[in-house]
């Protein structure tokens, strides 16, 4: 058996009884703190950032194929021929090969690798600003048109009343669906029916809307502006042919591969074509989102600080307590490195001890928030009503090791009081 565990062991089963028990209790404590607090942040943030991104996804897609002409504004309205090559190709494209430069003992080398995931949909969009005019109010909308390739799995989420848009094989629907903001403001409800003014070409023109569902995302910037509708209605204001479209949305199966499957669209794209990932288009969001790693960096930085400074000085203390004790391992000739290594030993199982209660309060409240809820968030400033989580195994896993050694590294430096010690006072010490 190891000589240092066994007497590590031995100190810690009668620990228990020594006038130092309620430190070892307050450095476990704090590990468990620390941890529970750990695990929750990264698991609160890691779901808020996911949740985000994915409402923004699925609303707009992940990239965009428009004219390029187009610039920074949705609304600039350039005709594409939907008959393109690489539509409706691109969704059967499972994964796609890229690039990745690595470096190697100092060179920078290049390797091929292949995407995890590939593209899942695409689809066709237009869209139009107008005015809506009800019996009460007046208000300005975006209307944002789709066609029959429209994927309605991400809104059928959101809609709150109503039903999604019917397309008819032969005649254009007059049917919209608004949001519950949009509909809130303008005191309408399903089944009423409002007029949108238009100006095209200097000629004022209006539709006739039923609206036939009502959605909420949360996103209130695009809750308040947009409204789905029949891309047939945006092509005859437009004066646009029914071949001819606004653009492209492409969803992919995982984020991780967003820009090696943009440099792939684009590849695939004739001269007068541009794709744009959303995260170019929408750079202020994914700012925003970024900004959530400094606090969580902050967070795990402040509470490993406190781990790390309370099992220091619950270290000095066992090591002034068991003073008695070195001095008689070092007049059996036991060599100090051997000796701190004890107090390491005892240190790690008063942390292991942490890091178990820890996890256990830390994915307990993730699980309990999961199933209840009960952490609510204002949906205007945080487009969602309630704090999501994502609890990642893996990342716990890791913050629990990275904890464990860190802290044992920083514990080294007070293990060297061992060596101060005199056998010979040590043992008069009583």
């Amino acid at each position: 058996m190891n000589f240092e565990f066994f007497i590590s062991r031995r100190v810690a089963a009668n620990g228990q009884q020594s006038f130092s028990r309620i430190i070892i209790r307050i450095a476990a404590g704090a590990v468990a703190l620390s941890i529970a607090v750990m695990i929750t942040a990264t698991s609160l943030i890691s779901g808020f950032k996911q949740e985000i991104s994915s409402k923004i996804f699925g609303f707009w897609g992940h990239i965009h194929i428009t004219d390029l002409d187009v610039g920074q504004s949705l609304l600039d309205a350039y005709p594409i021929h939907i008959k393109q090559n690489f539509y409706p190709f691109l969704d059967t494209v499972q994964s796609v090969p890229y690039t990745e430069e690595v470096t190697r003992f100092g060179k920078i080398i290049e390797k091929e690798r292949r995407t995890k995931g590939g593209i899942r949909h695409i689809q066709t969009f237009a869209l139009k600003p107008g005015i809506i005019k009800s019996k009460a109010e007046i208000e300005g909308i975006i209307l944002k048109g789709v066609g029959k390739d429209f994927d309605w799995d991400f809104m059928a989420h959101y809609i709150k009343k109503g039903q999604a848009i019917a397309h008819a094989d032969s005649a254009m629907s007059s049917d919209i669906l608004i949001s519950q903001q949009t509909a809130d403001r303008l005191r309408v409800d399903v089944g009423d029916k409002f007029v949108v003014h238009f100006v095209e070409k200097g000629e004022q023109l209006k539709r006739r809307f039923n609206i036939c569902g009502i959605y909420r995302t949360g996103l209130e910037e695009y809750d308040r502006k947009f409204a789905l509708v029949d891309i047939r209605q945006i092509q005859r204001l437009l004066g646009w042919s029914e071949n001819e479209v606004g653009g492209f949305e492409v969803f992919i199966e995982d984020i991780d591969d967003l820009l090696p499957i943009e440099d792939y669209v684009y590849g695939e794209l004739p001269n007068d074509l541009n794709s744009e990932t959303i995260r170019s288009k929408f750079p202020e969001i994914f700012e925003w989102l970024e900004l959530q790693n400094i606090n969580e960096t902050v967070i795990m930085a402040l509470m490993l600080s406190v781990a790390i400074i309370n099992m220091m000085t619950a270290l000095l203390i066992l090591i002034l307590e068991r003073a008695n004790m070195i001095g008689i391992l070092k007049a059996l000739g036991t060599a100090n490195w051997s000796i701190r290594r004890i107090f390491l030993y005892y240190a790690a199982y008063i942390m292991l001890a942490g890091l178990f209660w820890g996890n256990l309060i830390g994915i307990g409240l993730c699980w309990l928030q999961d199933r209840f809820g009960f952490i609510q968030l204002d949906e205007a400033n945080y487009y969602l009503s309630v704090a999501p989580v994502d609890i990642n195994l893996w990342t716990i896993l890791l913050l629990n090791v990275g904890t464990l050694i860190i802290t044992l590294v920083f514990l080294v430096i007070p293990s060297y009081l061992v060596s101060t010690i005199s056998p010979v006072k040590a043992i008069r010490f009583k």
